[in-house]
């Protein structure tokens, strides 16, 4: 299976967490769904995945910490997340956390690395801003509402987080394979005493039934998908193709839940997702040359400049 395709289906399947956590309707909770999800799924992705030399590199001084984040971020994310779509339904809730993660995953960048962010970046942002306060606006008529919408943010903000963290863990020799099934797991263990407090509709029918989907379904073969086919890929490819997730999820909330948000909601939705194209669109050579050339001479000024004298 190509990169391409294994990435593409990784998306169509995170795609429909949200739709199906809604049609299921099992009453769960959402923070014991996350658990239950992270738990089955994190445990047949480490058997698969996991080998011991690979989790060996993950103790290495100055990367325990970056494992410790991606656990704390992707428990935050599946829960935030689980709670966004109970609240403002499948379709906005997803646009609403996939139109911030590109805001969030620059910031890192700047924050962590330097990275100079590009004016695609800033129009994607402003997009985000917009598009997250128009789904706000009580005339909307959507489900969406502030609490609902904030764990949208939320989640989006933790998935931002986990890239950078997945970045910083790569780029100190972290073995990436063995990385995600920890984080998954480590993540529903920090969460599982939720699994005592509300166990409630976990373990009728519907409830196993979405549990299994959910966490081998979503979680275990969407990230071995996911995860053998990006190596091959560029940046770029990648934020293109994983736009396939919310308009799978826009696409099952409107055809199979029946989900109709307002004109305002609409609006908002469409700025959200408007910006993730921009921000994921390779970028051109030509441009590409420009702002590497505008980045060089930041630089260099910066290099130039007189150290500021000491006390």
């Amino acid at each position: 299976m190509s990169g391409v395709v294994s990435v593409l289906v990784a998306a169509v399947l995170w795609g429909t967490v949200g739709p199906a956590q809604i049609w299921a309707g099992s009453g769960a909770h959402p923070v014991s769904l996350g658990a239950a999800r992270m738990l089955l799924g994190g445990l047949v992705l480490t058997v698969v995945m996991v080998r011991p030399a690979g989790l060996r590199t993950l103790v290495r001084p100055g990367l325990r910490r970056w494992v410790v984040a991606s656990m704390l971020v992707t428990a935050a994310f599946q829960v935030c997340f689980l709670q966004a779509v109970e609240r403002s339904g499948a379709a906005l809730s997803t646009a609403t956390t996939f139109g911030t993660v590109p805001v969030v995953s620059g910031l890192c960048g700047l924050v962590l690395s330097g990275e100079r962010p590009s004016r695609r970046w800033g129009a994607a942002t402003l997009c985000a801003v917009v598009g997250i306060g128009l789904l706000l606006l009580p005339g909307s008529e959507g489900r969406a509402d502030v609490l609902g919408s904030g764990f949208g943010v939320a989640s989006g903000a933790a998935y931002g987080v986990y890239i950078a963290a997945t970045k910083e863990l790569g780029a100190r020799g972290g073995d990436l394979d063995a990385a995600a099934p920890v984080s998954v797991l480590g993540a529903g263990l920090l969460v599982s005493p939720s699994l005592l407090l509300a166990p409630e509709g976990l373990f009728t029918a519907r409830g196993s039934a979405l549990v299994l989907w959910l966490a081998l379904g979503t979680t275990a073969l969407g990230y071995l998908l996911f995860t053998r086919g990006v190596g091959g890929l560029s940046a770029a490819t990648v934020g293109t193709l994983s736009l396939t997730e919310p308009l799978v999820a826009t696409v099952l909330g409107v055809a199979l839940l029946g989900e109709r948000p307002g004109p305002i909601a609409v609006v908002g939705g469409v700025l959200l997702l408007g910006g993730l194209v921009a921000v994921s669109r390779p970028t051109r050579p030509r441009a590409a040359a420009r702002e590497a050339r505008e980045i060089r001479k930041t630089e260099e000024a910066q290099e130039a400049r007189p150290e500021p004298a000491g006390p």
